[in-house]
């Protein structure tokens, strides 16, 4: 009998944890590699810890897929994904020597989500983002070289368009890293950083308990916010608003949305408002046999009648349990169901702390410094994989499990 192939999509959250809760899961069987195999396909040769993309400092945001894959006889494809067909089984990928097809017996389509960009006048010549490592790092050189920019109107404004959770993060941390810059300049100009949505609300679905937090935590940091607008072109030197208003900035960028990839398209299934698979409580997309989804790239049923959200938070445990149950879906073993009894945002507000909510309808309870260590322990530590190298860590990490909420680092709720 040939040995058959777990193929996993994706190497970011749901794609790291499917491949090493599907590796872990033949250990447990006690399958080896003559018989079944786990083979990951990503782009690069890297793990990114995409959430922190909106941080000052880039180091330490990518982890290398061969200190984790490895060690537990998990294969690394570095291939760019181009098509899925599930009749035959196959996917169609890109390599550096060309076009190949890769056959599968189980899938776990992990492919995440990507920013929406419309096709606005001037955005992709102009715009930045924060999506992916590489345009965090273009972002940040293009921030780099203001200083030696010459003096010009908007040199030292960054306008963010979208007041979602990103583009808030986003607009937090840019006046102290304006700051930094202006005093590298021989002619100092005024830093001033601009949130915009269409959406006359700011937070998207924070709920109306937090939003007077984010507002007075933005007001507090000289962040200007203007909603209710929309950008209809963006320059070298700025932007222009559809009723006509011009703002001049040197730097425009965007955070206006995420939509699964695309890709997602090629399963003959009803996708949601976010390109999102849908899913049943074992990750199995419904009504394609064989395949599996997880992360960005799935809606799963989670605690009724609420579904996943695109997130590290879900991304991680539905990884793990999509990667267990392909294993036991292919050998014919019972398989988990996945479900998480809790939600939790934490969002990072830069130099004012940040805040703390719990519960789908988003209870604030705690902000500030207090709130800021939480994030902290979540993007340096929490949703990193284990970096000791030993395959009994990285298996551990990879039960099938889910984790209980990141622990609250006080109790300040420190006002507004």
């Amino acid at each position: 009998m040939p040995t058959q192939r777990i193929l996993v999509l994706g190497g970011g959250f749901a794609g790291l944890w499917s491949a090493l809760g599907a590796a872990r899961q033949l250990r447990q069987l006690g399958i080896g590699p003559e018989t079944a195999r786990v083979s990951l396909v990503n782009r690069d040769a890297f793990h990114a810890i995409r959430v922190r993309n909106y941080e000052p400092d880039l180091r330490g945001l990518r982890v290398p897929l061969d200190e984790l894959l490895p060690p537990v006889g998990v294969e690394r494809i570095k291939a760019e994904v181009v098509g899925l067909d599930p009749a035959a089984h196959t996917v169609a990928v890109a390599t550096a020597t060309g076009r190949d097809h890769l056959p599968y017996d189980r899938l776990v389509v992990a492919l995440g989500s990507q920013v929406v960009k419309p096709p606005l006048k001037g955005l992709a010549e102009h715009g930045f983002d924060v999506d992916t490592y590489g345009a965090a790092l273009r972002l940040e050189r293009h921030l780099r070289s203001l200083p030696r920019r010459p003096a010009a109107d908007g040199r030292f404004t960054v306008v963010v368009v979208g007041a979602g959770l990103t583009g808030i993060e986003v607009a937090a941390e840019m006046p102290a890293r304006l700051q930094a810059l202006i005093q590298k300049s021989p002619a100092a100009q005024p830093a001033r950083v601009l949130l915009l949505d269409h959406s006359p609300r700011l937070g998207s679905d924070m709920g109306d308990g937090a939003r007077p937090w984010i507002a007075a935590a933005l007001a507090a940091l000289g962040v200007e916010t203007r909603l209710g607008v929309e950008v209809a072109a963006i320059d070298p030197s700025g932007l222009l608003l559809a009723g006509g208003e011009r703002i001049a900035a040197a730097t425009v960028v965007w955070c206006a949305g995420m939509r699964a990839n695309p890709l997602t398209g090629c399963l003959p299934v009803q996708r949601d408002n976010l390109g999102r698979l849908p899913v049943d409580a074992f990750l199995r997309v419904e009504g394609v046999e064989h395949v599996f989804a997880a992360g960005d790239a799935a809606r799963a049923p989670l605690d009724p009648p609420h579904t996943s959200v695109p997130s590290c938070q879900h991304a991680r445990p539905m990884g793990r349990f999509a990667g267990h149950n392909a294993v036991c879906d292919l050998f014919d073993k019972p398989m988990l169901p996945l479900h998480i009894p809790w939600y939790v945002t934490v969002l990072d507000l830069g130099s004012q702390g940040a805040l703390y909510t719990e519960g789908w309808d988003r209870q604030v309870v705690a902000s500030g410094e207090a709130a800021k260590r939480t994030k902290m322990l979540i993007n340096r530590q929490r949703i990193y994989p284990p970096r000791s190298g030993r395959p009994d860590d990285l298996l551990a990490a990879a039960a099938p499990e889910v984790q209980p909420p990141p622990a609250r680092q006080g109790k300040e709720c420190d006002g507004q």
